[in-house]
C-alpha cells in the first residue's frame, strides 16, 4: 500500500530508538563490514541469508482513491510539494515487501512507480534517506494501515524515508515496460526475469543494476 495523500513528515525522532531488523538488532555494538554487491546482479551474497539488491522500484496511486474515507492518493508531485521533497514511505503490509525494505541503505536509489492508475509507469526517481524504522500507522486505529495484531512490543511493519530526486525525463509506461520484458524472455535481455512482471503484486520490488539502467536509458529513446 502507498503512503496517504497528507503530508509524512519523518517521525525518524520519535522512533529512532526502535529498530525493526532483526539483522540490525542481532549486531548491535558492533560494526559488520558490508559486502560488495554483485556488479553483474546488484545482489550482496550472505553466508547465511537471503541476497541483498541494491536498487529499487516503489509503487504508489496518484490518482484518488478513498479507504475508509481517507483518500489513499501519493503521487510523485505529492512527494516534491513535502518539505525537503521527503517523506516516510507507510503502509506497507506485505511481508516480503517489507523484507526488501529493511535491506534498503542510505543513498540506493528507487523508481517512483504510478500504480492503480488510468496510465500506470515509472515517474521519477527517489534517493532512500533513511533506513528502515517502525511503521507507526500500525498503531493508529483511524489509519486505513492499523493492525491490530501488531504491538509496540513486537511490531511487524517497517517503512523507510525517500526523497524526491528528480522526474524521468519522459514517462515510461508499463505497457512500454511489458514489450521489452516480453522481447527479452523472448530473445534475451536485462528485462526477461523484472520483478515488475513475475513479482507484479509486490509494491515494493528489487531491481538489478542491468534492470534498473536499462529502465533509465528508456527516458532519452523513443517508445516502442
Amino acid at each position: 500500500m502507498p503512503p496517504k495523500k497528507k503530508p509524512r513528515v519523518s517521525k525518524a525522532s520519535a522512533n529512532s530508538g526502535k529498530i525493526v531488523d532483526a539483522k540490525k538488532t542481532s549486531t548491535a555494538g558492533r560494526k559488520r563490514k558490508a559486502a560488495a554487491p554483485d556488479a553483474k546482479t546488484g545482489k550482496v551474497s550472505e553466508s547465511a541469508g537471503s541476497p541483498v539488491f541494491t536498487r529499487w522500484l516503489m509503487k504508489s496511486e496518484p490518482e484518488s482513491r478513498f479507504e475508509n474515507g481517507v483518500d489513499v492518493k501519493f503521487g510523485i508531485e505529492d512527494l516534491k510539494a513535502l518539505p525537503d521533497q521527503t517523506s516516510c514511505w507507510d503502509g506497507v503490509r506485505n511481508y516480503q515487501a517489507r523484507n526488501f525494505m529493511r535491506q534498503m541503505k542510505v543513498g540506493q536509489q528507487a523508481f517512483f512507480y504510478h500504480s492503480n492508475c488510468k496510465e500506470p509507469g515509472i515517474a521519477g526517481i527517489m534517493t532512500i534517506v533513511k533506513e528502515a524504522y517502525v511503521d507507526h500507522t500500525q498503531f493508529d486505529k483511524k489509519d486505513v494501515h492499523y493492525d491490530a495484531s501488531s504491538t509496540s512490543d513486537n511490531p511487524k511493519w517497517s517503512m523507510v524515508d525517500v526523497q524526491f530526486q528528480r522526474m524521468m525525463k519522459r514517462f515510461v509506461p508499463l505497457w512500454e515496460l511489458k514489450e521489452h520484458h516480453l522481447q527479452h524472455r523472448a530473445n534475451g535481455g536485462p528485462l526477461k526475469d523484472v520483478a515488475l512482471f513475475t513479482r507484479a503484486r509486490l509494491s515494493v520490488q528489487p531491481l538489478t543494476p542491468e534492470e534498473f539502467d536499462f529502465i533509465l536509458s528508456l527516458e532519452d529513446k523513443e517508445p516502442l
